[in-house]
């Protein structure tokens, strides 16, 4: 009888040091915590998911809304309570306290380090400081393989959270707006938009790779190349534009011979956006904008700092809807908002009504520490607030059912995401309308011929023969 546990730990073998990390909030934050696990596999650490056992943990945060904040707080107290030794980076890294002193450190005096949002070298200094990096005499004195387990954008797509089939490419950070309910400027910066050639080399690696869905995220993503006049860059040896129309026409050529989609999020509904309907009108990059709208009364707007009016919203929708008959538009808007009138309120239904938007979601408005929409006046009661929520999800899931009623009958492309026993028992996958976690999915039923099989990340066509709520039930062609 062979024993095979010695082979699994040489004699004289060096375990590596082990990095404990959570990663919390958005997906832009996401994109963070993927670029700092992959410059800890560079530099030969191990990772868990567990505080225990760890020599230390990172935790990225979310510093957005209270909610957000009171979660990392809690998670930062379970990783000292189990292990003791904690990093903390991301945007709750980056708020203040009431005294204008550090809010985690405030809380949590004990840990390490705190660093702000896309922070990795300052997280990996933090890193080295308690728990020095591993050596290993091979790759440490091979500069090109070091440069291939980087993760560097221009050789490789680095570790991934996400499920393997599909992927988050975040092409800037921070946002130049100053709507009044938002912190993230002073959290993230201002925009600062990465080289084209590099998003594009990213975007490569990813598809090389096998992802057949790249998601494209940013704070502000219409407003990509601003910050650098849309200047030209060079991708492949050929000049390219940094701006999203350009950005997208070569996101479109990657993808063509894998098959895959792009899918484009937090797009703000600038006159330019329009440029991109023929690339969806042609099936090269998906029909579908996640459109952060937030409300549509122009006085409510202009209270918000908005960028664009309700009645431009409407119109440009409409024109959407003419040039790309298939387009799902997505969106989030705040209810109760300081000052809201039951007039403006209205408004904001109708909207929602003849905007035929598809997917929609609500916030009740919540103050947050440091927003200036602190010090505007009528705030509605926290009661009314909350009523108005629920009044504005009744008409936008009304909307929204009656719109996903009309997929009946047809016949789509579904990306699968689950399939046990190769989905002859039936699985789940979502069609062009359904970004992952946050919109609905396609329920896929057993096949009708016996042979027939599902994969997860790969497509299958379904025919659509009922809804459940929010979700479409498939039978795969």
């Amino acid at each position: 009888m062979t024993d095979t546990t010695a082979a699994a730990e040489p004699p004289g073998a060096v375990r590596a040091p082990t990095i404990g990390f959570v990663s919390l909030g958005c997906p832009k934050a996401l994109t963070d915590s993927e670029l700092i696990l992959t410059q800890l596999s560079a530099e030969g650490y191990a990772t868990s998911k567990r505080y225990e056992g760890a020599d230390l943990v990172i935790v990225n945060t979310c510093g957005f809304i209270d909610d957000a904040v009171k979660e990392s707080l809690d998670t930062i107290g379970e990783a000292l309570a189990a292990n003791g030794r904690v990093i903390v980076t991301g945007c709750l890294g980056a708020k203040q306290a009431d005294d204008g002193g550090n809010l985690v450190r405030q809380v949590h005096p004990k840990v390490l380090a705190v660093t702000g949002p896309h922070a990795t070298q300052e997280v990996m200094d933090a890193v080295h400081r308690h728990v020095p990096r591993p050596h290993d005499p091979f790759v440490d004195l091979v500069p090109e393989v070091r440069a291939q387990f980087r993760g560097d954008p221009a050789t490789g797509a680095g570790i991934k959270l996400t499920p393997r089939h599909y992927a988050y490419l975040k092409i800037s950070e921070g946002c130049n707006h100053r709507c009044t309910f938002c912190i993230i400027p002073s959290l993230r910066g201002d925009l600062v938009s990465r080289p084209v050639g590099e998003v594009l080399n990213e975007a490569r690696a990813l598809f090389d790779s096998g992802v057949k869905e790249l998601l494209v995220v940013s704070q502000d993503t219409s407003a990509y190349g601003v910050d650098l006049q849309y200047r030209t860059g060079f991708f492949d040896g050929r000049p390219v534009k940094t701006r999203l129309t350009e950005l997208c026409e070569q996101l479109a050529r990657l993808a063509e011979p894998h098959g895959a989609w792009i899918r484009l999020h937090y797009v703000y509904p600038y006159p330019h956006v329009d440029e991109l309907l023929p690339l969806m009108a042609d099936g090269r990059i998906l029909p579908y904008l996640d459109v952060p709208l937030q409300h549509a009364h122009p006085d409510v707007l202009r209270r918000m700092k908005r960028p664009a009016s309700g009645e431009k919203n409407l119109e440009r929708i409409a024109r959407w809807r003419a040039a790309c008959p298939q387009i799902v538009v997505r969106s989030t808007f705040i209810a109760g908002f300081p000052g809201e009138t039951d007039a403006e309120f209205e408004h904001l239904l109708a909207f929602v009504s003849e905007a035929q938007i598809d997917r929609a979601g609500c916030f009740a408005y919540s103050p947050v520490k440091g927003a200036a929409a602190n010090e505007l006046p009528g705030l509605p009661p926290a009661e009314l607030r909350e009523e108005r929520r629920a009044r504005f999800m009744a008409v936008a899931e009304a909307v929204s059912a009656e719109r996903l009623q009309q997929r009946v009958g047809a016949t789509m492309q579904v990306l699968v995401d689950h399939a046990p026993a190769l989905g002859r028992r039936g699985g789940v996958g979502r069609s062009y309308a359904d970004a992952p976690e946050i919109d609905g999915t396609v329920r896929l039923l057993p096949p009708e011929k016996a042979s027939r099989t599902l994969k997860v990340g790969e497509f299958t066509r379904a025919r659509i023969v009922a809804t459940e709520g929010h979700d479409l039930v498939g039978v795969p062609a």
